[in-house]
């Protein structure tokens, strides 16, 4: 069962072929992780999606606070006796129908789908994972690649050429030939006590999770923090390397070409996470 506008119905309900999401992705979602019946991370999403939304210039209804989408989201966990386990929720906003680049309106629509997930808290997983870079195709950095938009193309067909080369992720560049994110996340790399990650102005995804492990590093005595540029030639130099996003929390790359990691820093933030999670 899917949420549409505060509806819930089947999840096989058609909506138009004049969807502006479908016709021209135009529309944001959100990813969310709820662990036992708690929404992880729900501030973060909430304020992200709205900033997002203004960006995009969609008009936000009255009705859209916090305590009400959180309401939505928690009526459709019930409709699909999910309220007290952990699942998977991804927000959808998109443009309402009309018009063609230029909309005949900036109302919006929502809908929420819900999917059940296996466990509660991360796990620090250190079975192989391999990644390369992505050269195919290269992201513009700007605001709008930030945003968590319908239009994932990049991603789509570089998770192909992942999987034809029998990677389990690739690293996106941008135009300046930089490290950006992930197929999936944000990318930390660690070399000595540096840990480095893409600013959001080299055009990397404003993730949640890379939020919250920033967040974590920098109350880490040991360690020093730069949002700076990173090069593909650091990859090869770097001492450990890990990849973020709501769901899998931190993800440790093992190996890169030849180059082969540890996942120490991986395992300290996993444990800080999950703690998080059981205070929360």
């Amino acid at each position: 069962m899917i949420n549409f506008n505060e509806n819930i119905v089947d999840n096989n309900t058609k909506l138009s072929i004049e969807n502006r999401g479908y016709t021209y992705g135009d529309a944001l979602f959100e990813t969310i992780k709820v662990a036992n019946g708690k929404i992880l991370y729900w501030e973060d999403h909430y304020f992200r999606l709205m900033a997002s939304m203004r960006i995009m210039r969609m008009e936000i209804p009255m009705n859209f606070t916090m305590e009400y989408l959180q309401e939505q989201i928690e009526k459709t966990l019930n409709a699909n006796q999910l309220l007290t386990s952990s699942a998977r929720v991804k927000l959808m906003v998109h443009r309402n129908e009309g018009g063609l680049y230029l909309p005949n309106t900036n109302a919006v629509s929502f809908i929420i789908s819900v999917k059940p997930l296996d466990q509660n808290i991360y796990i620090h997983n250190t079975d192989f994972y391999e990644v390369d870079l992505y050269k195919d195709h290269y992201l513009s950095p700007s605001l709008l690649s930030t945003l968590k938009t319908n239009n994932k193309a990049l991603n789509v067909i570089g998770n192909i050429y992942a999987k034809e080369n029998n990677l389990n992720n690739c690293f996106v560049l941008n135009t300046d030939k930089q490290v950006v994110e992930a197929l999936n996340g944000n990318v930390f790399l660690i070399k000595g006590n540096t840990v480095k990650t893409p600013p959001l102005n080299n055009g990397c995804l404003k993730g949640v999770m890379r939020k919250q492990i920033i967040e974590l590093l920098e109350k880490l005595p040991d360690w020093e923090l730069e949002e700076s540029p990173i090069s593909p030639f650091e990859i090869q130099k770097a001492d450990e390397i890990f990849i973020t996003n709501v769901i899998v929390g931190v993800q440790p790359v093992t190996k890169y070409r030849k180059k082969q990691y540890k996942a120490n820093l991986s395992k300290i933030l996993i444990d800080k996470l999950n703690i998080k999670i059981r205070l929360g």
